[in-house]
């Protein structure tokens, strides 16, 4: 059937796309990348380190790799940044926000921030709005919404979505 050929094929690279600095795929393990506060781009660690390196080596100030703006030095200009990139519509930017809105129990605040990337098509947004379907955190359960949005995600080639997407295809005896 057609739509479990859309759902089910390889993807052709990550769902992260490439490093814009290496153009090497993104590693879909997020601590072997860096997102950079400045314009909300992820940089593959070997990218990241090797202009630490250099910087440090030569004695000049920490600059983004991407966009050359100064690296924040505190968490308040870390925010203001993110803040900055959400007002420019960055669906990066925005989904970063909901996380932070969902580690402080503000699942009403993740639920907007998740709907506006996912409309600009974040698919790590599609598939954290599927979790709160699933869980009915700051929405009731709905499992037709939930399925919506890992279909999205999977779709897209997120691998946690892909997970599960599979259980529950396997749950149901598809």
């Amino acid at each position: 059937e057609l739509r479990d050929e859309i759902l089910f094929k390889l993807p052709e690279s990550s769902h992260l796309g490439d490093c814009p600095i290496c153009c090497l795929p993104l590693p879909i393990d997020n601590d072997k990348s860096s997102v950079m506060s400045c314009c909300s781009k992820i940089i593959c660690d070997g990218c990241h380190h090797t202009n630490v390196r250099r910087e440090v080596k030569e004695k000049l100030d920490h600059k983004c790799l991407f966009c050359r703006q100064p690296t924040p030095k505190s968490e308040e200009e870390f925010k203001r940044n993110l803040l900055k990139r959400i007002d420019a519509k960055d669906p990066a930017a925005i989904r970063q926000m909901g996380y932070y809105r969902n580690q402080e129990g503000d699942y009403d605040g993740a639920i907007e921030h998740w709907t506006n990337a996912a409309g600009l098509g974040d698919l790590e947004a599609h598939y954290e709005l599927s979790v709160m379907y699933q869980k009915g955190h700051g929405v009731e359960k709905d499992k037709k919404k939930q399925l919506h949005h890992l279909e999205k995600a999977a779709i897209g080639g997120e691998p946690f979505a892909r997970h599960n997407l599979g259980c529950i295809e396997e749950e149901s005896g598809r």
